[in-house]
Parts: structure tokens; sequence; C-alpha cells
């Protein structure tokens, strides 16, 4: 009789509780999507001009891309030039260190350019930067 509960109670404690593991594991998993940040594009393919000087900034989170013919993008989405403001203080919002880079087409007109830096300037924001090829020197 003695050996049978023997054998019952090493059986009983044979299981292993799996429940601290997967605590741990959904709390890593819940870390690491917090901190992940997520690059917005504009939504658009621009011709951007080349600078000796161009240097590689690897957190632009907000980019405002303006084509050659004047349209610009945020956010995947095609806004008016009175709507830059608006979009960029929202996206500045949401990514408080997230740098703003203007991704203009090399045909764009200094006049847009312009306009839409002003608005960046009034949303609040005074390091924006313009993106640009590397000469490759």
């Amino acid at each position: 009789m003695r050996r049978r509960s023997r054998r019952a109670d090493s059986e009983q404690n044979a299981d292993i509780d799996m429940t601290p593991m997967l605590d741990i594991v959904f709390i890593m998993l819940i870390f690491f999507i917090v901190t992940t940040s997520f690059v917005k594009e504009s939504g658009i393919e621009v011709n951007r001009p080349t600078a000796q000087t161009a240097t590689r900034k690897e957190q632009g989170n907000i980019i405002v891309a303006i084509r050659a013919n004047g349209d610009i993008w945020i956010d995947k989405r095609q806004v008016d030039v009175r709507a830059v403001r608006a979009n960029v203080a929202r996206l500045h919002a949401e990514q408080p260190l997230g740098a703003v880079v203007i991704a203009a087409d090399k045909e764009t007109k200094v006049s847009v350019l312009t306009q839409v830096m002003d608005q960046i300037r009034l949303a609040g924001i005074t390091n924006a930067s313009i993106a640009t090829e590397s000469d490759g020197q």
C-alpha cells in the first residue's frame, strides 16, 4: 500500500507550472511593442537633390513630401499648404522625439518649400531638416 502512495505522489509533482514563464513572456512582448518606434512615410516618391554635406538622420518620424508640381503629402495623404501646420503639430504630439524632415523634389519651387517650412515653424518646430541624396564624396 505504501508503494502506491509514493508513486502517486511522484506523478503529481512531475508537472511543471508554466504560468510564471508565460507571464514573463507576455510582459516582454508588451515591452517590445511599446518601445518600438514606427517610421511614418510620406506616401510618395520624390527625386531629392544631392548635397555634399548630407548626413543620415535615423529618427525622421515626421516626413513632409513635396512633389515637383507643388503637391504636399503628409502621412500618405495629400494636404493643402494651410493644413501642414495642424498635421505636423498632431504628428509631433504623437512622436515628441521625432524629427521633422522635408523631402522636396529637386524641381520644387522655392516658394512652396518656404511656405511649408513657415507652417512647420508655426507648429512650434524650429529644427526641421531638408532631405537630400548624398553626393558620394
